[in-house]
């Protein structure tokens, strides 16, 4: 057990006034699955992005044209086509780019497509502070796509309360 949690159950212990920590449970009918109109259809049996409390999470988004369910010609249109389909279901969620707090970008060459990704990334986020990302070199993506982002966006639910 580490010194700084060792250090915080000693803490718990001392103050009588903690008898247990509350945690809100999730209910089935605070997750919303979301698809919205103008985005591209799921390749799978899988969803687009589900609201789950104050958190979106966006399922890999590649360089599908929404309008003709087609992977985009060129690389710098493909990874930036990949971007706005992820854009495209944080706003249905009420958020943009910026509420990103993680994503993870799967390109299927790191020497080659990183720079455009970071490239691409500084355009839409127009500059510092940039989410947490993990990018990672995969041998292949499902259509032989080049890359894939996937996000995770904190998004507070408006009006509650």
């Amino acid at each position: 057990m580490s010194l700084c949690l060792r250090g915080l159950l000693a803490d718990m212990m001392l103050d009588a006034s903690i008898d247990c920590i509350k945690v809100k449970r999730m209910l089935p009918q605070d997750v919303a699955f979301l698809s919205p109109p103008g985005a591209i259809k799921p390749t799978g049996p899988w969803s687009l992005g589900v609201r789950a409390g104050d958190f979106v999470f966006v399922a890999g988004m590649r360089g599908i044209d929404p309008k003709t369910n087609k992977l985009v010609d060129g690389e710098d249109a493909r990874i930036r086509q990949a971007f706005l389909n992820m854009q495209t279901i944080a706003a249905a969620a009420g958020g943009n780019l910026r509420d990103a707090v993680r994503l993870v970008v799967y390109v299927t060459d790191m020497d080659r497509y990183r720079p455009i990704v970071n490239k691409i990334q500084k355009e839409f986020w127009g500059g510092p502070p940039y989410p947490p990302r993990t990018i990672v070199e995969v041998s292949r993506l499902n259509q032989d796509d080049i890359v894939e982002v996937e996000g995770t966006f904190f998004c507070p639910v408006r009006g509650a309360g």
